[in-house]
């Protein structure tokens, strides 16, 4: 039976569909030229839809913050200060109540009607010539709307589901919609988008703002073979997941798109002075562009989707995401603000102490490369975290959320989640492959030449079963764009060649000395038995896996649904008992002093509002 909240929110949703997401602010950032107010466009002309279609991503600017401040704030990354708003401070240590501002089901919902409206209305036979012209713009949506039940599912567990557009209270009040959670939701949206895999890039608009904060028009859509991915991740249907990455990697995104070489600066100001503290062979190995200048342009090449905010009061919603990190992007300077409501926690700056740095050895001879390491952890702290002393305090600001654009994915991400599926298929050391020597040719290549930790089946299966370096798809991976592996991105040269030669062994980042530590890790945080097994070396690269998307996805509001998932997977395997992903996630938020017990999944989520 409905509830009344449910009820509510649903019958808040009507007045949208109900006027086809009309524009009415003739400022508003995401509106087109037209001065047409469009109450009922034409859903059967090649054009008007495009009004709908903004209309609904108009609607993702309103979950915007709640998205950032949900995943981030239950996270193991933030902490909170004497400024942090109560909301957030209610999120932080897990006692949120439906009365918190940043617990609403509905701006969900506002989106998904909306989509519910277009997918029902939109005519998908117009063409120009061959062309299906409405099909990217209709499997965006869809896709949209996929998204959206993904993340309510996050949030709450199981959630009203419908696909029909609602438009009239007798709908609401004579329908019955079942209470789905990710696995009934997967279910019902995945065999439907199934039809669409690898055929349809995102639509672009063109110049739909009269301002410059959508460069890139394409990025502001969903693919729909990421989302399929990630459907297919959180269930743990793990090949389904795989597939649909290498998918989107090869057959829709453009070759010189999933480009990862970004390699944050060495110099780190925790640990050094003055370069002199250095060691006496370094070397900076500087190739590609620095990480930290992906957050700086939404237009930059790693960004796959992103929800722009306004920039301003007067052209649309904004954002108070800024604001709390430290900064104040609504002035005409994009000033700083002392009255930070959100830190790094003391676990986010240990684990970035903790990373080994490798660099390139002065010791090097034409005829040997070498390449040492040395305790100056992962850089790209300092990428993305500005620290300033003022008299006896340190100030600390988080640069990445500067700006008004909320990421969503990134290439960064397909490769990491792909590495995640990959793990738990077995391949885990094609997912430590994704880490050190990135998507390149030489992963695939046996004997000689080739990588000796990567096995002949797992080279096979990436010639095949996943085809990321078949015939057909290698030269997609074989130029120095892709040479890249994710912890390179701030702990320097973990890659095994220079240049166009492959060096087994060349970094000392390698897969059984680092699973080694990590085992080791496990077995005292958790006090758990841990073997030399398949199943531990899989957990182990999973933990790996999990600081990877600590040390590139701090602070963009993926944090707690990535360790909710990873402790999914955990539980599902079963390896040191059944309840050990919960046990695992609680360990990593008890510094939260959460008022749940997060031992139990049930209190991984928020009420229902």
């Amino acid at each position: 039976m409905i509830t009344k909240s449910i009820k509510s929110i649903l019958a808040a949703c009507l007045v949208v569909a109900a006027i086809g997401t009309a524009f009415t602010s003739c400022s508003d950032m995401l509106e087109s030229d037209s001065d047409r107010q469009l109450f009922d466009p034409s859903m059967s002309e090649k054009t008007d839809s495009v009004y709908y279609a903004l209309g609904i991503l108009q609607g993702l600017q309103e979950l915007a913050d709640q998205y950032v401040f949900q995943g981030e704030m239950q996270g193991d990354l933030v902490a909170t200060t004497q400024y942090t708003d109560n909301n957030l401070r209610q999120l932080a240590n897990f006692s949120a109540t439906t009365a918190n501002k940043y617990d609403s089901a509905y701006v969900y919902y506002r989106v998904i009607n909306n989509c519910n409206y277009y997918i029902a209305h939109r005519d998908t036979t117009l063409r120009t010539g061959a062309l299906f012209v409405a099909m990217p713009e209709y499997v965006a949506v869809k896709a949209v709307r996929a998204w959206a039940y993904m993340q309510l599912a996050r949030v709450y567990g199981k959630v009203p589901f419908y696909t029909q557009p609602l438009t009239q209270i007798s709908q609401i009040n004579n329908g019955s919609y079942p209470e789905l959670d990710m696995s009934g939701i997967v279910a019902q949206l995945a065999p439907d988008l199934e039809q669409y895999s690898g055929k349809y890039n995102v639509p672009n608009f063109g110049n739909v703002s009269p301002s410059t904060s959508i460069p890139s028009p394409s990025k502001i859509f969903f693919p729909v073979d990421v989302v399929l991915g990630d459907l297919y991740l959180e269930t743990g249907q793990y090949s389904q997941a795989a597939t649909h990455y290498v998918t989107y990697l090869t057959s829709v995104a453009e070759a010189g798109d999933i480009r990862t070489d970004y390699m944050q600066s060495f110099v780190n100001r925790r640990f050094m002075t003055n370069l002199a503290d250095l060691p006496s062979d370094f070397i900076g190995y500087f190739t590609g562009s620095s990480w930290g200048q992906i957050f700086q342009t939404a237009g930059n090449v790693e960004v796959i989707t992103y929800i722009p905010m306004a920039p301003s009061r007067q052209q649309g919603a904004t954002t108070d995401v800024p604001k709390a990190f430290g900064y104040d992007y609504y002035s005409t300077t994009v000033g700083n603000i002392d009255e930070i409501q959100i830190v790094p926690s003391e676990s986010y700056k240990a684990l970035s102490n903790s990373q080994d740095y490798y660099y390139l050895s002065t010791r090097s001879t034409s005829i040997e490369n070498i390449v040492n390491s040395t305790k100056m952890g992962d850089q790209r702290y300092n990428g993305i975290v500005n620290e300033e002393t003022e008299g006896d305090s340190t100030i600390v600001r988080i640069t990445k959320n500067r700006y008004a654009r909320i990421l969503l994915y990134r290439n960064t991400t397909v490769l990491l989640r792909l590495a995640e599926a990959f793990n738990r298929l077995g391949m885990y050391d094609a997912a430590f492959a994704i880490l050190k020597d990135g998507l390149t040719r030489y992963i695939s290549i046996k004997g000689e030449g080739g990588p000796t930790y990567v096995s002949d089946a797992t080279k096979d299966a990436l010639q095949t079963t996943y085809p990321l370096f078949s015939d057909a798809n290698i030269a997609r991976f074989s130029n120095s764009y892709n040479c890249f592996g994710v912890h390179m991105h701030g702990s320097g040269f973990t890659r095994d060649f220079t240049g166009t030669i492959y060096q087994p062994g060349l970094s000392p980042y390698q897969l059984d000395t680092i699973v080694k530590g990590k085992l080791g890790e496990i077995a005292e945080t958790y006090a758990v038995n841990v073997g030399t097994t398949k199943e531990d070396t899989i957990n182990a690269v999973e933990d790996l896996l999990c600081d990877e998307y600590a040390l590139e996805f701090a602070f963009e509001g993926s944090r707690f649904f990535d360790l909710c998932r990873l402790a999914r997977h955990k539980n599902r395997a079963g390896l040191y008992g059944g309840n050990f992903g919960s046990l695992w996630l609680a360990r990593k938020l008890a510094y939260k002093n959460p008022q749940k017990d997060l031992t139990s999944p049930d209190n991984w989520y928020l009420p229902f509002k």
